[in-house]
């Protein structure tokens, strides 16, 4: 009896000290407190943690880079489509003056692989001028062409052709 007493003792010592340990841990309340002359809500937040903060520069990184600019056939004019795009990248960077940026240009099948990566180029370029206009140094911009080597699209066709002549931005800090 003693054997079984003492067992019982142990698993409940255990089970007391494991919900003591789990309420200890609980998440913090989201205090919701009502303004009698406004109609609104406040709620009261805990300061962002060092992670938070960091999940949201890498989102906000993810949306930097996730957004292209697209030329015409045999063209590295801008697109006031592009401009728009670049503005919003300018008003990013310059919120983020530690970050530093690579231009990639990139075309479509047609033509000579010399012809492309000169084209690619000029498209990369072009996105980097724009950028510099919009108050962005230049020495925080690097660019590299891959003509027509790194497609997105892998169809012959002029829907694959247009999502292939573009300029991608990537962050290298």
């Amino acid at each position: 009896m003693n054997v079984k007493k003492s067992f019982l003792l142990i698993a409940l010592f255990f089970l007391l000290s494991a919900l003591l340990i789990l309420s200890g841990c609980a998440k913090k309340q989201v205090l919701v407190t009502s303004n009698p002359t406004s109609s609104v809500a406040t709620a009261e937040k805990a300061e962002p943690t060092a992670e938070s903060a960091k999940a949201a520069v890498l989102s906000e990184i993810d949306l930097f880079e996730s957004e292209q600019i697209f030329f015409a056939f045999d063209s590295y004019d801008l697109k006031s489509e592009s401009r728009e795009i670049l503005a919003r990248k300018a008003e990013w960077l310059k919120a983020n003056p530690e970050i530093s940026i690579k231009i990639e240009g990139h075309c479509d099948e047609r033509g000579t692989a010399e012809y492309n990566l000169a084209l690619g180029q000029r498209r990369a370029e072009a996105a980097m001028s724009y950028l510099t206009t919009l108050g962005i140094s230049n020495a925080r911009i690097a660019t590299v062409s891959y003509g027509e080597m790194n497609p997105s699209y892998a169809g012959h066709d002029e829907m694959s052709w247009a999502k292939n002549r573009r300029s991608e931005f990537k962050v290298v800090r």
